[in-house]
C-alpha cells in the first residue's frame, strides 16, 4: 500500500470513530423483589402496596442512576479513545509524511505529472501544427484551383475576342471583296462606257470622213476656150 493510500485510510479511520458511538450498555435484569418480611399476618393489603409502589420507584431510580453513570462513562471512554486514535493517525501521518519514502513518491509523482503535462502540451502542439499544415495546403489548393479558374476564364475570353476578331476581320474582308468587286464592275461599266464612246465618236468620224470623201471625188466640170 502506498503512502498516500496509507494516509486517506487512516483519516477514514479517524472519521469513523468520531461517527461511531459506543452502544449504550444494557439494561441489567431488574434485581428481585427482596420482600419484607412480613411483619404481622394482621398487615392490611393497603399497606403492602404502598411498600411496593416504593420499592419499584427506588429500584427504577438506582437502575436510571446507573445507567446514565455507564453512559458518561462510556463516553468519556469513547472520546478518550477518539482522541487517542486521532493523536496516533495524526502521528502516523505527519511520520508517513516526512518519512524519505513518501518524499521520494511525491517526487516521484510531480516528474510524472510534470512529464504527462509536457507531453500533452506537446502533443497538443503536434496536433496544432498538422492542423496549420493541413489549413496552408488546403488554402493553397484553393488559391491554385482559383487561380486555374482564373487562367480557364481568360482563355476562354481570349478565345473568345479571337474569335470575333476572326468573326470581325472575315465580314471586313468579305464586305471589302464585295467593294472590290463593285469597284471592279465599276470600272469595268466605265471602260466599257468609254469604249463604246471611243467607238461611236469613231463611227462618228469615219462617218464624217466618208461623207467628205465623197464631196471631194465630185467630177470636175472643165470649161474649155476654144483657142488654137
Amino acid at each position: 500500500m502506498c503512502l498516500p493510500t496509507c494516509v486517506a485510510f487512516y483519516i477514514g479511520a479517524l472519521c469513523h470513530m468520531h461517527r461511531s458511538r459506543t452502544p449504550s450498555p444494557r439494561r441489567s435484569k431488574r434485581r428481585s423483589r427482596t420482600r419484607s418480611p412480613i411483619r404481622s399476618r394482621s398487615a392490611s393489603p393497603f399497606s403492602l402496596e404502598r411498600r411496593r409502589a416504593f420499592d419499584k420507584v427506588r429500584e427504577d431510580e438506582e437502575f436510571e442512576k446507573k445507567r446514565r453513570q455507564q453512559e458518561d462513562e462510556a463516553k468519556v471512554i469513547e472520546e478518550e479513545t477518539a482522541k487517542r486514535i486521532e493523536e496516533a493517525i495524526r502521528k502516523k501521518v505527519h511520520d508517513a509524511l516526512h518519512s524519505e519514502e513518501f518524499k521520494k513518491e511525491f517526487e516521484s509523482r510531480i516528474q510524472e505529472g510534470r512529464k504527462k503535462i509536457i507531453d500533452d502540451i506537446a502533443a497538443q502542439l503536434e496536433r496544432e501544427k498538422e492542423e496549420a499544415l493541413a489549413e496552408a495546403r488546403r488554402k493553397e489548393e484553393e488559391k491554385n484551383k482559383e487561380k486555374e479558374q482564373l487562367e480557364q476564364m481568360l482563355e476562354e475570353n481570349r478565345r473568345k475576342i479571337e474569335e470575333a476578331q476572326r468573326r470581325a476581320a472575315e465580314e471586313q474582308a468579305r464586305k471589302e471583296e464585295e467593294r472590290y468587286r463593285e469597284l471592279e464592275a465599276l470600272q469595268r461599266q466605265k471602260e466599257e462606257a468609254l469604249r463604246r464612246k471611243k467607238l461611236e465618236e469613231e463611227q462618228g468620224r469615219q462617218e464624217q470622213m466618208k461623207i467628205l470623201g465623197k464631196k471631194n471625188t465630185r467630177p470636175k466640170l472643165s470649161f474649155a476656150l476654144g483657142f488654137k
